[in-house]
């Protein structure tokens, strides 16, 4: 560019220069014989002329490409600026992750640090001790119990069919018979007060009926931060393209139904408060199924209470069904009667609340309970494990630390439900020879450090849902079974308190489990041990 701007220079130095204005006056006047000369001058200067456009335009040629060049380094400019940001935001982002990460690892090790991090595996249990613990105590509270089995399954099967009889079978839910769940029902149970969990399930009045909603359905509204619940609506006649109208339409004197003859009397559908759901909705209401459960149980219980010589109060107005029943010799069995739905024709149940919860879900959100198919998968094992195999002692063993800690410390989130949990994985992944009586003292340890390794994972997922181990035999329905996995310790990842006061309890329990085996184990040899367990459960 440089050279021809020179070139234009020189071009319009000479145009200058032979220019004839520059010329002296006297001398413009030339004499016709130079002409010739006049004519050579002319095509001289048309040449220049010429030589001029031509520059000018090569110059606005140029002028062109240098703004079109220009303009694409001003947009790879803006591009790879652009791109450099995204980069560096990225890689700022990562490093706060990074160091977050680090920070929560490092406050987690801190937590296990101050409460004095202790391995299981390295814990003295005496193999003798653990032995005689486990024969003395599982054999009285395994008669005790059958004894406690027999008569509260006699007592509910009298107090659901006077419950029966007081409801209007045109309005009120249609209850069912009960089933028993839980630690009683799955013969591990041996700590006081000796509690039986029943379940009852109900469905509304023909010709009702409940649809439900999974948490895991394609189509589910629930939120995400809600797993292992569902919504149950309940639908009423005319909603359905089978139902029928006749019981809630008027269809004159004139009109025939083809479904039902004049003889029949039509069920008219009830209001949704009717139907204990929550209010605007369709939905079945928590509070109202308690509410009314409550109450029926209490007449149920008015009509024959004088064939009993025991006294039945409520133990908790939050909880319906949550009976305390005190004999005039000083002996209390608790009973939870928990109205459930059942889930089309499985053997899962919408649960309106657990007797241990540590989570409670508001409505209009049921839990879905996999309760009998827990039982169902420790019979299974029961069949295969050794003879007199060790699985439900070490259960005993760890659920007895843990009641015994919480009475000292208080309680915490873990409860008797996850080491319950953590057996079954545990019962799941090792073979079954391992479960001999004679390794019971290693299969506590493992118990033990399954739950630690948890703890300090923040994770111990539900043994049920989205686990493909569980045998075909215990006929987990597909839909649990290929559900995503639900985390149990969920609460310790949102609060850190909770999960520090969590682990210190545990961190004690695993300091404190030797003594408090030996402490309660002191007349093993002159056969002191029942009573010293029957005061100290």
């Amino acid at each position: 560019m440089q050279g021809a701007i020179a070139r234009l220079c020189v071009v319009v130095a000479a145009a200058i220069l032979n220019h004839p204005s520059l010329f002296p006056h006297e001398n413009t006047t030339l004499p016709d014989q130079d002409e010739e000369l006049i004519a050579r001058m002319r095509e001289h200067e048309a040449r220049l002329e010429m030589e001029k456009a031509k520059l000018e335009k090569e110059l606005s040629q140029m002028d062109s490409k240098q703004e079109e060049t220009s303009l694409q380094e001003g947009y790879s400019w803006y591009f790879w600026s652009t791109v450099s940001f995204i980069i560096f935001f990225t890689i700022e982002m990562c490093r706060v992750d990074l160091a977050d990460g680090e920070v929560r690892q490092v406050e987690e090790e801190e937590v296990f640090s101050e409460s004095g991090s202790i391995n299981p595996r390295m814990m003295v249990l005496d193999k003798d001790i653990l032995s005689n613990f486990c024969d003395k105590c599982t054999y009285t509270s395994a008669h005790e119990n059958w004894r406690v089995r027999e008569f509260v399954e006699g007592f509910a099967d009298d107090l659901l069919e006077s419950l029966r009889s007081v409801c209007n079978r045109d309005t009120d839910m249609e209850v069912g018979d009960f089933v028993g769940i839980g630690s009683m029902f799955e013969s591990w149970k041996f700590c006081k007060p000796l509690t039986c969990d029943l379940i009852v399930p109900f469905s509304p009045p023909d010709p009702h009926s409940f649809q439900y909603h999974l948490w895991c359905s394609s189509s589910s509204d629930i939120p995400p931060d809600i797993q292992g619940c569902g919504k149950i609506k309940v639908t009423t006649p005319g909603e359905n393209s089978g139902g029928c109208l006749c019981g809630s339409a008027n269809l004159g004197e004139d009109m025939l139904c083809l479904l039902h003859g004049r003889n029949d009397t039509p069920k008219v559908s009830l209001s949704p408060d009717e139907l204990l759901c929550s209010r605007d909705t369709n939905c079945l209401a928590k509070d109202q199924v308690m509410k009314w459960f409550q109450i029926s149980v209490t007449k149920a219980w008015g009509r024959i209470s004088h064939k009993y010589d025991f006294d039945v109060t409520f133990r908790s107005l939050d909880a319906a069904g949550a009976l305390k029943i005190r004999f005039p010799s000083g002996k209390i069995i608790v009973m939870n009667i928990i109205p459930v739905v059942q889930l089309e024709d499985t053997d899962a149940y919408f649960v309106s609340h657990f007797p241990s919860d540590v989570d409670s879900f508001p409505d209009p959100y049921w839990p879905l309970s996999v309760a009998v198919y827990e039982r169902n998968l420790l019979k299974h094992f029961s069949k295969r494990l050794p003879k007199h195999s060790c699985h439900l002692h070490c259960l005993q063993i760890v659920t007895f630390l843990h009641k015994k800690q919480s009475g000292l410390t208080g309680k915490s989130a873990l409860t008797n439900y996850h080491l319950k949990t953590a057996l079954l994985h545990l019962l799941l992944s090792k073979k079954t020879i391992t479960w001999s009586i004679e390794s019971m003292q290693h299969r506590v340890q493992d118990l033990l450090s399954f739950v630690q390794r948890s703890l300090q994972e923040k994770r111990l997922n539900h043994v049920m849902f989205g686990n493909t181990k569980v045998p075909e035999e215990v006929q987990v329905p597909e839909m649990i079974r290929r559900a995503e996995p639900i985390n149990l310790f969920r609460t310790l990842v949102l609060q850190r308190e909770l999960y520090a006061a969590t682990v210190r309890h545990f961190q004690e329990m695993l300091r404190n489990a030797p003594v408090l085996i030996q402490e309660y184990t002191p007349y093993l040899s002159n056969g002191g041990l029942h009573h010293s367990l029957d005061e100290s459960l």
